[in-house]
C-alpha cells in the first residue's frame, strides 16, 4: 500500500467520523480534508477548485433561488390550502389528497422550501380537524424525496453525480431518465405511506409547555416554534452562555429534542442544529426573523407565507413550467440539430428563469445570497475533488478490486446490490451528496475493471444516496419535520427502514432492465 493510497483512507475515515460527529458543518470537513490532499501533493490546485465551477453546481445554485421565487410567489401555499380537505376527514382520506400533489411537486422544487412552507400549515390544519399532526409530517419529509429522485433537477444529489459523470467523459442524464426507475419507487413508497404510517406513527405527543399556563405573565406574547437552523451561532452551546432572550427579544420555555420535550434546567442544555425552541414572543419576532437563515422555520400558529396577488402567483408557476418544457425539448437530436452551438439544458434554462425572476422582483434581488445554501455548494464542490483525489491516489481502483474480489463469483447484478448498501449506509449517517462524491469513483472504477457500462452503478448511486428514510440526520427535511412534529429517532427507523428495502428492491431489479451493463 503506497503512502498516497494509505494518507487518503486516512482523510476519508477521519472525514466520515467528523461528519457522523457532527464536529463542523460538512462543506467546512469536505473542504479540510480538500486542503489536506492539496498539501499532500494528491490534488492539484486546478483540481481543487474544478468543483466550484462545475455546471452541475452552478444548476442547483440557481435552483435554490428558482425555489425561492415559486415561495415568495405565494403559489405553494395556496396549492397546500387547496389540498387540505375541510371538515371531519381521515388520516387516510386526507393523505391521498397530499401525498401524490406534494411528491409531483418536489420533483421539479427543492424539497426543502416545500417542507418548510408545508409543515406549518399542515400542522395548524391537523390541529383544527382534530387529527394527530405526527401522522402527516414524516410523510410529507418522505414524499418530498421520492418526489425528487424522479427528475434531473429534483434533488441535488442527482445533480452532483450528473456532473461527475459529465467530468469523467459520459454522456448525463437527460431531465426525465431518473425516473423511469423513480416513479416505481415513488408509487410504491407513497402506496406504502397510505397503507402503513397510520399504524406505525405515533399520536400526538402534548408539550411541555402551552400558552394557557401562564396567561396574565406573557400578556401579548405567545407561542412560537423556531427550528434551529446552520447558521444559528448559538449551536453547540449552552443556552444559558448564548443568552437567546438577548439576541432574539424572546424567552426560551422548551427545548424539542429526538422526540423529547426538555422544559426543566434549560439554562444547561447544549442547542443543536435541527433543535425546535418553543419560545414566548410577540408578533415582531416571526417578522423580523422570518427571512432569516438561522432558522430553518418559525411558526407560531398563524399563516406567515407571502400572499402576493393571483399575477404573480401565476406568472412564476409559469417560468417554472416553461423552463422544464424548455430543458425537457431542449434534449430531442431534432433540437439539438437546430441549435448546434447552443446546448438547451437545464443549466440553460434554470439561468435564464433565475434572471426573469430577479428582474421582476419575484424574489428580492438585493437579497439573492441569503437564499442559498453556501454549505451544500461547498459539500457538493468539494465532492468533486474528494473524487478525484480518490482516483489520483488509486484509492478507488482498490477498494473496487476489493469489492469484486469479494463477489467475483457473482456477477455485476451483486456488485450493483453491494453499491447500494455501501451508498445508503453512507448517506444515512453523513450527507447525501458526501456519500455521491464517495461512492461514485467506486462504481467507476468496478465498471471499468469489469468491462460493462457504468451506467447502471451511476443510476443506483442517485436511488441510494436521496433513500434517506431510517434516520432524521440522513436528510434536512426529516431535522426538520422531526422538531415541529416531536418525532423519537425510533419512529423514523420504524416507518422508513422499510422505505429504504423497498427502494433497494426495486432499484437492483429495475436498473438493469432499463440500463444494460
Amino acid at each position: 500500500m503506497t503512502f498516497e493510497i494509505l494518507f487518503v483512507l486516512l482523510g476519508l475515515l477521519g472525514m466520515v467520523i467528523a461528519l457522523v460527529l457532527d464536529k463542523m458543518r460538512p462543506g467546512m470537513v469536505l473542504f479540510s480534508v480538500v486542503v489536506l490532499f492539496l498539501c499532500a501533493g494528491i490534488l492539484t490546485p486546478k483540481e481543487m477548485l474544478e468543483g466550484f465551477s462545475n455546471k452541475g453546481m452552478m444548476t442547483v445554485a440557481m435552483l435554490f433561488l428558482v425555489s425561492e421565487g415559486i415561495r415568495q410567489s405565494g403559489a405553494l401555499g395556496q396549492i397546500i390550502k387547496k389540498l387540505l380537505p375541510q371538515g371531519k376527514t381521515t388520516v387516510f382520506k386526507a393523505q391521498f389528497r397530499m401525498l401524490p400533489t406534494i411528491a409531483f411537486i418536489s420533483a421539479f422544487l427543492n424539497n426543502t422550501p416545500v417542507v418548510v412552507i408545508f409543515a406549518p400549515i399542515i400542522k395548524r390544519w391537523a390541529e383544527s380537524v382534530k387529527l394527530p399532526a405526527t401522522k402527516f409530517l414524516i410523510p410529507l419529509s418522505y414524499v418530498t424525496i421520492l418526489g425528487g429522485i424522479c427528475t434531473l433537477i429534483g434533488t441535488s444529489t442527482n445533480l452532483v453525480v450528473h456532473g461527475m459523470i459529465l467530468e469523467a467523459g459520459y454522456e448525463g442524464f437527460a431531465m426525465f431518465e431518473l425516473g423511469k426507475v423513480g416513479i416505481f419507487i415513488a408509487i410504491v413508497g407513497v402506496i406504502y405511506l397510505f397503507a402503513f404510517s397510520s399504524r406505525l406513527l405515533p399520536d400526538v405527543r402534548t408539550d411541555a409547555v402551552k400558552l394557557d399556563e401562564e396567561p396574565e405573565e406573557h400578556g401579548d406574547l405567545h407561542r412560537v416554534e423556531a427550528v434551529l437552523g446552520a447558521r444559528f451561532p448559538g449551536i453547540n452551546k449552552k443556552l444559558g452562555d448564548f443568552n437567546f432572550k438577548r439576541h432574539y427579544g424572546a424567552e426560551v420555555k422548551e427545548i424539542k429534542r429526538s422526540g423529547q420535550s426538555i422544559a426543566g434546567n434549560l439554562e444547561n442544555e447544549y442547542l443543536r442544529e435541527g433543535d425546535t425552541l418553543v419560545v414566548m414572543a410577540d408578533d415582531s419576532f416571526v417578522k423580523t426573523w422570518g427571512e432569516s437563515s438561522v432558522f430553518v422555520l418559525l411558526a407560531n400558529g398563524k399563516d406567515t407565507e407571502p400572499v402576493p396577488g393571483k399575477g404573480k402567483r401565476w406568472f412564476a408557476l409559469a417560468l417554472l413550467i416553461l423552463m422544464i418544457v424548455g430543458a425537457t425539448v431542449g434534449e430531442l437530436p431534432a433540437v439539438k440539430e437546430a441549435f448546434p452551438k447552443i446546448k438547451l439544458d437545464m443549466f440553460f434554462f434554470v439561468s435564464i428563469t433565475t434572471i426573469i425572476m430577479a428582474w421582476t422582483k419575484i424574489f428580492p434581488a438585493r437579497k439573492y445570497t441569503k437564499y442559498i445554501s453556501w454549505d451544500i455548494l461547498i459539500t457538493i464542490a468539494c465532492a468533486f475533488a474528494i473524487s478525484k483525489a480518490m482516483v489520483n491516489s488509486g484509492v478507488a481502483d482498490v477498494v473496487a478490486r476489493f469489492i469484486i474480489g469479494m463477489s467475483h463469483h457473482y456477477g455485476p447484478h451483486v456488485l450493483l446490490a453491494a453499491m447500494f448498501i455501501i451508498t445508503n449506509l453512507f448517506t444515512e449517517l453523513i450527507t447525501n451528496n458526501a456519500a455521491a462524491a464517495l461512492a461514485f469513483p467506486l462504481a467507476l472504477s468496478i465498471s471499468s475493471q469489469m468491462g460493462v457500462s457504468p451506467m447502471p452503478f451511476f443510476v443506483v448511486i442517485c436511488m441510494a444516496a436521496s433513500a434517506s428514510f431510517s434516520t432524521p440526520i440522513g436528510y434536512q427535511t426529516n431535522l426538520i419535520v422531526q422538531g415541529i412534529g416531536n418525532y423519537k429517532f425510533t419512529d423514523f427507523v420504524r416507518i422508513g427502514l422499510p422505505l429504504n428495502i423497498i427502494t433497494f428492491l426495486i432499484s437492483i431489479i429495475l436498473i438493469p432492465l432499463i440500463w444494460n451493463f
